[in-house]
């Protein structure tokens, strides 16, 4: 007898062959007689990726495995779809007035973004370790790319290279943690290593126990939680700012849809995973957050605002498996909007012919561009978690998951965090509103694709802080199907 040949549900695949079609597009388009501009490359990427959010809303009715269980393209994966696929939609509107004033090659650029968009998108449908890890290495080898895009710049180069070494140690972790975790229980797959850890003495094999801590290593270093964040600053400050808000965005919820699937397969495991998961949420929170008040540089300031954000959402984790989840997700959509406006302003910005960096380039801002002032207002308020923005209802439900489950002692941590944070996103605010320019004056380089972008996340920010409902219920919903 003839073995079946394996069938393929291609409809679980449709958002990801969107994008990598139009990442075929955008090489073909560059490599055409006469190049290809642009604003046609990026609206040919925002077509891939915002069509991919598209499909993925047609597709919520039911879920779909493929490629024998190894991808599943439930509403939890969904969800992340629509993420990923509006923070790289912002990012290619972002880049498009942005790469020909900082000399970048466009063609290969909006590629590796749509390219490492594929890898997001695949991590958060993985249910085998193998795929999440292949994902892994498609999303992060394509940042490592973009991230040396300033390749006369030494500060780009070293980015790009302390990216890569780093980053290739923490694969390392990972798929060494894949391998113990074979070993102990023969399996891959998130479902049978869920089973496998539920027979009795199986969860406290030192294989299995060694296994995960390195598997939270790998996660950690992908998230930037403390003290796997080394690479964070140096990166977002040495890398495009266009890189660096995708890299704060899409990576950061794509490693969270992987490491939340994971956590539900060691479920077995929780008392152990909950309790480091408290530790790195504290330690990443007050870090981050302390750290930032001697920032001058604002990139390397949202580099630390945004390893501090991570903390926050550790804080829904450490919770467990129920609310706290559904409140990670809600958080991650929100925090995607804001922290991509805010470094959309960034790249607006120029000062004697470089990128306005510097917090003195700031002051008087809102005087010379009232409406970019106001803009980078309503994101960093959104940053601190003011009402009525996305930042503080996002919050609230992590901290009040964390409360639920009686980790209150956490929920204070957190809660003095953002008192903290409150001080250096102020300070920038103050800087625009309140003191004097100094040297040079900033010149702001506003394109169509930008204002549209901006006037997204602008929106983005104030509707899901004044209408949260209907966000949340889809959160609830996409959480729905891991859970037991």
């Amino acid at each position: 007898m003839t073995a079946a040949l394996p069938t393929f549900d291609w409809p679980a695949l449709y958002p990801v062959l969107l994008v990598t079609a139009a990442c075929f597009a955008c090489l073909l388009l560059d490599a055409s007689p006469r190049g290809a501009r642009p604003g046609a490359l990026a609206a040919t990427g925002v077509l891939g990726a915002a069509g991919a959010a598209g499909v993925s809303v047609l597709l919520w009715d039911g879920p779909v495995t493929s490629f024998q269980g190894m991808l599943v393209v439930d509403r939890f994966a969904l969800f992340f779809n629509v993420v990923i696929g509006a923070a790289a939609s912002l990012v290619l509107l972002l880049s498009v007035g942005y790469l020909p004033r900082q000399g970048v090659e466009a063609g290969g650029y909006y590629a590796l973004v749509l390219f490492a968009t594929v890898g997001m998108m695949l991590m958060a449908a993985g249910t085998d370790l193998l795929v999440i890890f292949l994902a892994l290495e498609l999303m992060s080898l394509s940042l490592y790319v973009l991230a040396g895009s300033f390749r006369t710049r030494p500060e780009g180069n070293e980015a790009a290279l302390k990216y890569f070494l780093l980053g290739a140690f923490a694969s390392g972790f990972f798929l060494y943690g894949i391998a113990l975790l074979y070993g102990a229980t023969g399996t891959t797959n998130l479902g049978r290593l869920g089973a496998a850890l539920a027979a009795p003495g199986v969860a406290r094999d030192p294989m299995v126990l060694a296994g995960m801590a390195l598997l939270l290593v790998g996660f950690g270093f992908k998230t930037s939680a403390v003290p796997f964040h080394q690479w964070a600053p140096d990166v977002y400050q040495g890398a495009p700012t266009a890189v660096a808000a995708l890299i704060a965005t899409g990576s950061k919820a794509a490693a969270f849809g992987a490491l939340l699937r994971v956590l539900v397969a060691m479920r077995p495991l929780q008392a152990d995973w909950m309790a480091v998961l408290w530790l790195l949420a504290a330690l990443t929170m007050t870090v981050g957050n302390v750290v930032a008040l001697a920032q001058t540089n604002v990139k390397r300031l949202l580099a630390y605002s945004s390893i501090a954000h991570v903390g926050y959402m550790l804080v829904g984790l450490a919770a467990g498996l129920g609310p706290g989840a559904s409140a990670v997700l809600f958080y991650l959509g929100a925090y995607a909007v804001a922290s991509a406006g805010a470094f959309g302003t960034i790249l607006l910005l120029e000062r004697g012919g470089e990128e306005a960096v510097d917090l003195g380039a700031y002051g008087g801002l809102a005087a010379r561009h009232p409406v970019l002032a106001l803009g980078f207002t309503v994101f960093l308020l959104a940053l601190i978690g003011m009402p009525p923005t996305a930042g503080f209802v996002g919050k609230f439900y992590l901290f009040s998951a964390a409360i639920q489950r009686g980790l209150v002692g956490l929920a204070v941590i957190a809660v003095l965090n953002s008192v903290v944070a409150a001080y250096y996103y102020l300070r920038l605010i103050v800087y625009m509103y309140m003191r004097e320019p100094e040297g040079a004056p900033t010149t702001a380089f506003v394109t169509p694709a930008a204002v549209l972008a901006l006037g997204v996340s602008a929106w983005a920010t104030l509707q899901l802080g004044l209408w949260p409902g209907p966000v949340l219920a889809v959160a609830q919903r996409a959480v729905a199907p891991l859970l037991p």
